[in-house]
């Protein structure tokens, strides 16, 4: 693939703060990518994390769906979300990348904020949306932003349906896998890096299909229990940031060092927080089966050939947790009404799809996942460009 279209670095005028901005590939003029927030992020994660959305939404092309796929793009600001000062470099942020907002980078949440905090952001930064460089292409403008924030209204057991579709995304990739190789739900052992929206999300919809979670990690440690932890409670006493108050721990569960989760005696990891996760050295610590990677780029490159030769299967990003994206398309195109049952049954199916396409080509070709994936992007990537060109 060829390098990114657009790079750039922003420099807060009043606190010094880095901010970037890569649109890795333009289709019909516009990019799709989320704005991260973290101390650290830098350049070559943002460029990253934009080709994994170019990927993404090349993977979910349908030429007969009323969504056709956007080019990749990706933001990030290099602060701790929980600085004070965050907020207000935010806005700046969003100021400074108006221009480009407008015109051709679409974006939304990502690690280190919420929807509605970039909405509120956005607002007082002087955008419509964050989405709107989209709006020129929706055949009723009117008709299709009602239908997506009825959608962000919806609410499933009191979440909100834009916190649980990618959960749902990442659950379904999962139980595809397990289907695939004829292993039955109940049983079956998981580990998870995280319990904000995604992890969250995941670690619901796998207990609800008859999976244990044994393990979940947040900010202050491992909390592990070999029965299977009470995953709504923890749920239920987590804070905004994913971080789960320990007092509503069970008798049975016990506190661990925080990176006990990656040799828990399961056979799925999760990794649902940050990039960069898993290395060559830690990696020789997990006996599991699966990773699946929830969160962006959490599996070093230089440590999945070793998992591999272990017999431990990666399933990528760009496959698994690109249901939220798809469903914020799905939604303002018209594939999909504002409604949690037809929401959730069209990402299930899609998932599936795309993950039996995945490892069927994996196993056809005697490749990782990953590299099935890749090798579906390259078949796609051409058409797509042969139907709207490279930048239009």
């Amino acid at each position: 693939m060829p390098p990114p279209l657009l790079s750039l670095t922003w420099t807060d005028h009043v606190t010094g703060r880095l901010g970037f901005l890569v649109v890795d590939r333009l289709v019909r003029g516009v990019a799709s990518g989320g704005l991260r927030m973290r101390a650290g992020c830098t350049p070559d994660e943002v460029a990253g994390l934009a080709r994994g959305m170019t990927m993404k939404e090349a993977l979910h092309y349908n030429p007969e769906g009323r969504y056709i796929p956007l080019g990749g793009a990706k933001g990030g600001i290099d602060c701790d979300p929980r600085d004070p000062e965050a907020y207000a470099l935010l806005v700046r942020y969003l100021r400074a990348m108006r221009p480009y907002i407008e015109s051709f980078w679409t974006t939304g949440e990502d690690l280190g904020l919420t929807q509605d905090l970039v909405d509120r952001a956005a607002t007082e930064a002087g955008l419509v949306s964050s989405i709107q460089a989209v709006y020129p292409l929706l055949d009723d403008e009117a008709t299709a932003r009602q239908r997506l924030a009825d959608a962000f209204r919806v609410e499933v057991d009191g979440i909100g349906l834009d916190e649980l579709v990618g959960g749902c995304g990442v659950a379904e990739a999962t139980l595809a896998a397990l289907d695939r190789a004829g292993v039955p739900h109940a049983g079956t052992r998981v580990a998870v890096q995280g319990l904000g929206t995604m992890g969250g999300a995941t670690a619901r919809f796998l207990t609800r299909a008859g999976l244990s979670v044994v393990a979940v990690a947040d900010i202050k440690g491992t909390i592990g229990n070999p029965a299977g932890l009470d995953v709504e409670a923890l749920l239920a006493a987590r804070d905004t940031y994913g971080t789960v108050d320990r007092a509503a721990l069970r008798p049975g569960d016990r506190e661990l060092p925080g990176d006990a989760w990656l040799s828990a005696e399961a056979e799925v990891l999760v990794p649902a927080a940050v990039s960069y996760t898993i290395d060559t050295a830690n990696q020789e610590r997990i006996t599991a089966r699966w990773i699946v990677e929830a969160a962006n780029m959490p599996v070093l490159p230089e440590a999945e050939s070793p998992l591999a030769a272990r017999g431990i299967t990666v399933l990528p990003d760009v496959v698994v947790n690109s249901g939220t994206n798809a469903w914020w398309w799905w939604t303002l195109f018209g594939d999909i009404e504002a409604d949690a049952d037809e929401a959730f049954a069209y990402l299930r199916r899609s998932m599936r799809a795309l993950v039996e396409q995945m490892l069927a080509r994996a196993d056809a070709d005697g490749i990782t996942p990953r590299a099935a994936a890749h090798a579906l992007v390259a078949d796609r990537l051409p058409v797509i460009a042969e139907r709207f060109g490279w930048y239009r």
